[in-house]
């Protein structure tokens, strides 16, 4: 455009000088030459518009936007026509209680009441892209700041009408996946509607009330005590088991010894601990009964 203006303002120049009575006329023709010279590389260059990768282009021509977009590498169009790229690659908007996180500086955590009257306050991440077909409707309906003016009312709309349905502990807890999925949909079907794709939802962290906190704490304590005296208690009960399994394998013992050893046996097995004894070199005298008490007396020698 800037050659366009220039080469103008040099064609008027040079047919402003076109006077003989004027002492630089002769000027004139080089100066008309110049002039449509930079016009026509004007025009060129105004025409020829490049649009880089992951971008569209929206092209408006006095306040009029066509509903053609320019997708990436070169693209002609009017010289006078404005063009207006957009990012259709996957961005996030992160909405955090903690500080530098989020696209806004400070406390930016979503604060929702629950079923229970509780308030439960939410980081969230949201990753989105714009739908490259809908780029002139979102330019002329919306305009280039579509993140404030949807993706972040929408999503803190959404979240906290959804988050009554639940109650703090079942938020944070055990139906946490239902509560992101049931987000998920109503904001996915407001951003379609408005030519966004919403890609993900994170909730990256989920704060409860201190006096939620302890309950909770107190309850995770209050299982692991139960989980331990269990397991003490299915060991004692082992413990027992072996103990009469062992009882009862002594006195199935004892029962076989009584009922099975005759009085030969008993015998025989006397005479090989005599045997025995007799052949102990620390033995010197060794005084063993008999049936008959007569008394074995054997010498070392």
């Amino acid at each position: 455009m800037f050659l366009l203006i220039l080469g103008t303002l040099a064609l008027i120049a040079g047919f402003a000088i076109n006077t003989p009575s004027l002492a630089f006329s002769r000027y004139a023709r080089p100066v008309k030459v110049v002039g449509v010279i930079l016009l026509v590389f004007g025009f060129l260059t105004a025409s020829v518009r490049q649009i880089d990768a992951g971008r569209v282009g929206v092209v408006s021509l006095f306040g009029n936007v066509s509903d053609r977009t320019l997708n990436s590498g070169l693209n002609l169009v009017n010289p006078l026509a404005s063009v207006t790229e957009f990012d259709i690659k996957t961005q996030n908007y992160t909405m955090s209680a903690t500080n530098d996180e989020g696209q806004k500086i400070g406390d930016d955590a979503i604060r929702v009441l629950t079923a229970d009257g509780l308030e439960v306050v939410i980081d969230l991440t949201v990753l989105y892209r714009m739908i490259p077909a809908d780029a002139p409707r979102i330019f002329r309906e919306i305009g280039t700041d579509y993140t404030d003016k949807i993706v972040r009312p929408i999503t803190r709309t959404r979240i906290r009408d959804n988050a009554v349905y639940y109650d703090a502990v079942a938020l944070y807890s055990t139906r946490r996946d239902e509560f992101q999925n049931r987000i998920y949909k109503t904001i996915d079907s407001d951003f379609r509607k408005r030519g966004l794709l919403l890609e993900q939802l994170l909730i990256r962290n989920i704060n409860l009330p201190n006096s939620v906190k302890q309950t909770i704490e107190s309850k995770i304590n209050a299982e692991q005590e139960a989980q331990k005296m269990q397991f003490v208690l299915q060991k004692e009960r082992q413990e027992a088991e072996r103990k009469r399994v062992e009882a009862q394998g002594i006195a199935d013992y004892q029962k076989i010894l009584s009922t099975g050893l005759s009085d030969r046996q008993l015998q025989y097995e006397q005479i090989k601990a005599q045997r025995e004894l007799a052949a102990s070199p620390n033995a010197k005298i060794v005084i063993m009964g008999s049936r008959s008490n007569t008394p074995l007396i054997l010498n070392e020698k």
